[in-house]
């Protein structure tokens, strides 16, 4: 997932540490060298230990040989240059300066606008590396390439936020919880609900379907056979009724029958479609929902961020889901739909199967994006 952006900031890290590197200077290399390099062992000399001397005159026809004992002892020998040297500059710190990291910073705006990171979003993990690494005290010894990945991976972390975490969320919130599921035509919408489905119910939750996209033509059929391969509970009316009641009593079912959760799909339409927006806005007001999930393709990339933006705007949005994360190599809109809309992402679809779903962890997505191995 992601994988050309991975290789991408795999050769950004590369370019900072050599960036940083050659700011320091070949002598500083040299030394860091020498830092590493073990102390010298103290040599030892063999000294004979003599017996005291007897305390009384002894003839000689009647003396007896006295044997000599042999012992290590440590050599006073100076210290080294070497060890001297090391002394001096061990504790001596660099001061990275924003001239250092001028060129890998304008490699790396490149490598995210190329990989339709939003530009917003591009210039505040600019922001963050400078803050993060300009006037940085680095000790002699200490690796460059630990600091650039500390410093990238607090960056994405910031444009990514905290995640969101859906079994907290609905267990400390009165049940059923309602959550209403929008997004624009062709992108996977009534999938994903049938996905969030399966998903909440290996977690332990129970849970029903709302067939709120009563505008195009197959969409009941489409809802209705997914609640059957799941055996989950599907509410609709007739095709071209209204969304609105059919959410409506949904959530009445889900009351009676002690569910956890409402799935309430909706029909895919486009911001400029005035008629279908304000459908949505009605739905909004009648079943209350608790939560708002957008749903986006992540291979659209910079559009989805746009697409994301405007429903947000016109009906609220608290969360999203991008699908066909597993076909997107550049990642740009998995990392810029947070920061731009200011709601965090919740899934990632990544495959065919209702299997394919994975709760959006910010630190696990930056780690992989990094190379980090868990």
């Amino acid at each position: 997932m992601f994988e050309g952006l991975k290789n991408k900031l795999q050769g950004i890290r590369e370019k900072f540490g050599k960036s940083i590197g050659d700011a320091a200077g070949p002598d500083v290399r040299e030394v860091e060298k020498l830092v590493a390099i073990p102390a010298p062992q103290p040599e030892t000399v063999l000294k004979p230990v003599l017996p005291e001397a007897p305390r009384a005159p002894v003839e000689p026809e009647k003396a007896v040989p006295v044997p000599v004992k042999i012992v290590p002892v440590e050599s006073k020998k100076p210290e080294g240059l070497v060890s001297r040297f090391k002394s001096l500059v061990i504790e001596r710190e660099l001061v990275v300066s924003e001239k250092d990291i001028e060129e890998p910073l304008t490699d790396l705006e490149m490598v995210l606008l190329e990989n339709d990171v939003a530009l917003e979003v591009s210039d505040a993990i600019l922001a963050s590396m400078r803050e993060d690494l300009v006037g940085k005290h680095r000790k002699i010894g200490t690796s460059v390439d630990e600091i650039v990945s500390t410093a990238l991976r607090g960056a994405l972390l910031r444009v990514l936020g905290d995640g969101f975490d859906l079994p907290a969320y609905i267990d400390s919130h009165e049940k059923p919880v309602k959550i209403l599921v929008t997004g624009v035509n062709g992108t996977g919408k009534t999938t994903s609900i049938a996905k969030m489905a399966h998903h909440l119910m290996e977690n332990g939750y129970s849970v029903v379907l709302g067939a709120g996209d009563t505008f195009r033509a197959g969409a009941i059929e489409q809802i209705a056979e997914h609640g059957r391969r799941l055996n989950v509970k599907v509410i609709h009316h007739q095709e071209g009724s209204d969304p609105a009641a059919v959410l409506f009593d949904t959530v009445d079912y889900a009351k009676a029958h002690g569910i956890d959760v409402v799935l309430g799909d909706t029909a895919g339409r486009f911001h400029n479609r005035k008629n279908l927006m304000n459908q949505l806005d009605k739905i909004r007001r009648v079943v209350k929902p608790d939560l708002v999930v957008y749903v986006d393709e992540a291979v659209a990339g910079n559009d989805a961020v746009v697409r994301a933006k405007d429903f947000n705007d016109l009906v609220g949005t608290d969360a999203v889901m991008l699908t066909k994360a597993d076909m997107d190599s550049r990642g740009g809109a998995a990392i810029s739909i947070a920061q731009t809309i200011g709601k965090p992402i919740l899934f990632l679809g990544t495959g065919q199967a209702y299997g394919d779903i994975v709760p959006f962890r910010p630190a696990t997505v930056v780690d992989e994006l990094l190379g980090v191995e868990k």
